[in-house]
């Protein structure tokens, strides 16, 4: 980390800290944050039934600040849009069930052919709807939207002095040198964009280890001395007990120092956002008096590994077009991811303080995943909460490879899960009712999967495969459905890349070919990914409903090269049972071993494919072959140059010799790249753009 050119950094270093010891923090200004205790499900839901609730509660006055005419025309096409996702997505279904049943001989139906169909027709919905975001998200890319909510609005815009903000980044054992880097780019592109008067940060520190913890305290105190010419004040706060994690840390924040300030922008620990979109983010505040929350829709980029460069690379190209589809039919009734988003602090201490979901077990306790939850209560309010996928500047890491992704998703399971909990509370508005539902849909799809799978397995072996070799409508009731589910799979993946071609982007992706390359690339570790996936989700389901206890830990930051051996004792008894099972069904039909490889292979592969693609090396020759390829590698922003450059662990390597591929921002062919370990501080985004 860069530091003040005249003073030798060790003595920078001792300086601050005796100056800023006893001054981490500015005074307190203490606030109320009082959570109100959850009705609970049943108790909820006898209320609802009753009539005895309504579906949106808090001060209709809030509703009433925008002029009638804008806010009834957002709500009526918020509603006919989601009635046509409804519409959409149960004819797909209904369809494909059609056709599905073609293929079943219903004259003795029983149990488990009942339960089999039905769990496809949830199954298939479930794709369906992805499918159709997707293709919402593609016509807004194309055409725009008049109803959503844009940066480009609000560009230019004056803000008002009092529109004091808060950067406020929770940190937890986190990799230190990474997540100062990050900070100190973010931190110097505010004050370049003019924000240093306006905003403060705040390092929020959950730290249980004490040479990290004193190695954030070093780095704090040159970060703060660094910035204390432009007017920027950065701050340091140590939680002795770490109650409640990131949303408790959050909520400490508020209750100290949350009256400061009308509006905080929450950065992960891996958080990297330019001036012009943290400004961008309170001009959009200023404009939309009664918004709560705007989440923006942070891009990927930053790791070379094979998993995350895939994964950058499909939240660029296909993950974009879910981001739009999501703002298309939620309007202000949107997501709220946890970060890289701004927030209205004075409804949010008053609305949004989480109590405990009473109970035992794995669902019970401390709010998991709160952002969801949060996003709901502020609705319920009366305050609006809006994406703007189109702000550009904001960027996240992607974890390093498959098993860091499994360790993530293991705690987003068990919050999500936990919030179906909750999706009977009175007054929650019926969309975000949907989105505590669907959240555990993400993950409950799994184990239901893998049922659909095994009955299929039991009813082909129980005479199936009989009744369907002689019926002459089964084999072509098959292929359609083989059809629609692999269109409904791979359609949005192409139409990602007929924008990007349309918008004469292709140079940003490697070119023409580099970009067709990469998504064929991309769709198949997908394919080589999902069983694994399935197989782990379906277990974390398991131990979240059994109440098995969760290590909550950070997944890496850096992509440091994944051994053989954790990969495989992490992975090996799911290789072993899919050799069983394979094994079993050779002996027992061997079409049924044929119909099944898809999904047994990649099991008995899972080791290898893990750890190769968790591999920078291969990520970082798939680069110089120009494939899985993405804007913030080719012409990458300022403010991500500035973070990999304070990180320490830039490299310049020469990008592949391709005639429509520039040379990138702020020099010939300069890109960073890991060096030693391969520790890049950068980011992804669910759908970003």
């Amino acid at each position: 980390m860069s530091t003040h050119p005249h003073r030798p950094p060790q003595r920078l270093a001792h300086a601050a800290l005796r100056r800023y010891t006893h001054g981490a923090a500015p005074p307190l200004l203490r606030g109320s944050m009082t959570p109100v205790p959850w009705r609970g499900f049943l108790a909820s839901l006898r209320a609802v039934l009753m009539g005895s609730t309504h579906e949106a509660g808090g001060p209709a006055a809030t509703d009433a600040a925008t002029p009638g005419g804008r806010l009834r025309g957002w709500q009526r096409a918020a509603q006919q849009r989601r009635m046509m996702l409804m519409l959409l997505v149960l004819l797909s279904a209904s369809l494909a069930t059609g056709l599905l049943l073609l293929t079943q001989p219903l004259e003795t139906p029983g149990l488990a052919r009942i339960a089999q169909v039905a769990m496809f027709g949830l199954l298939f919905a479930w794709v369906a709807a992805g499918f159709v975001t997707a293709l919402m998200g593609y016509r807004v890319l194309r055409r725009g939207d008049v109803r959503g909510l844009s940066h480009a609005s609000v560009a230019g815009r004056p803000i008002a002095a009092d529109a004091r903000t808060a950067l406020i980044m929770p940190i937890c054992n986190e990799h230190v040198p990474t997540v100062f880097a990050g900070l100190a780019a973010t931190a110097e592109s505010l004050v370049a964009a003019g924000g240093a008067q306006m905003c403060e940060v705040y390092l929020l520190s959950d730290t249980s280890d004490a040479a990290t913890r004193a190695a954030e305290r070093q780095a704090w105190a040159q970060l703060a001395e660094r910035f204390t010419h432009t007017g920027l004040r950065v701050h340091y706060r140590w939680r002795l007990r770490r109650t409640h994690r990131k949303a408790g840390n959050v909520a400490d924040f508020c209750r100290r120092w949350g009256r400061q300030h009308r509006y905080m922008v929450v950065l992960d620990a891996d958080s990297v956002m330019s001036g012009e979109a943290i400004l961008g983010l309170v001009r959009l505040m200023e404009a939309q008096p009664t918004a709560g929350i705007i989440q923006s829709a942070p891009v990927a980029c930053g790791l070379d590994t094979v998993h995350a460069r895939a994964q950058q690379f499909a939240g660029r190209v296909t993950g974009r077009l879910t981001g739009a589809g999501m703002q298309y039919w939620q309007l202000g009734e949107s997501h709220y991811w946890g970060h890289n988003a701004i927030i209205r602090i004075a409804p949010f201490m008053q609305h949004c303080a989480l109590a405990p979901v009473q109970g035992r077990g794995g669902l019970s306790g401390d709010i998991l995943s709160h952002d969801f939850v949060e996003a709901a209560l502020m609705r319920r309010a009366g305050w609006h909460v809006w994406l703007v996928p189109d702000l550009p500047g904001s960027y996240e890491q992607q974890p390093p490879h498959l098993l860091a992704e499994l360790q993530r998703d293991r705690r987003w399971c068990q919050g999500n899960l936990q919030n179906a909990r909750l999706i009977a509370e009175p007054g929650l508005h019926r969309v975000h009712r949907a989105m505590l539902g669907t959240g555990a849909m993400s993950y409950l799809s799994a184990p239901l999967w893998l049922g659909f799978v095994l009955l299929g397995v039991a009813l082909w072996l129980n005479g199936g495969h009989a009744w369907q070799a002689a019926n002459p409508l089964a084999a072509p009731a098959v292929a359609g459905l083989w059809a629609a589910t692999l269109g409904m799979l791979l359609l949005p993946r192409a139409l990602g890349v007929a924008l990007v071609l349309r918008q004469n982007q292709q140079h940003l992706y490697g070119g023409v070919s580099g970009l067709v390359l990469s998504a064929l690339l991309e769709a198949l570790l997908s394919a080589l990914q999902a069983p694994l996936r399935m197989a782990a989700h379906t277990l974390f389901v398991l131990g979240a409903l059994t109440g098995l206890n969760l290590q909550w830990k950070s997944p890496p930051r850096q992509a440091e090269r994944l051994a053989w051996a954790d990969a495989a004792r992490a992975l090996g008894g799911l290789s072993l049972l899919a050799a069983l099972a394979l094994g079993a069904a050779v002996v027992a039909n061997p079409g049924m071993a044929l119909w099944l490889a898809p999904m047994t292979l990649p099991l008995l592969l899972a080791v290898p494919i893990v750890v190769w693609c968790g591999r920078p090396e291969l990520g970082r020759a798939l680069r110089r072959l120009g494939l899985l390829l993405t804007p913030e590698e080719t012409a990458p922003p300022r403010v991500l140059r500035r973070a990999w450059a304070e990180a320490g662990h830039a490299t310049i390597h020469p990008l592949p010799q391709h005639p429509a591929l520039p040379a990138a921002a702020g020099g010939p062919n300069v890109v960073p790249l890991h060096a030693g370990s391969g520790r890049r501080v950068a980011a992804q985004a669910l759908g970003g753009r």
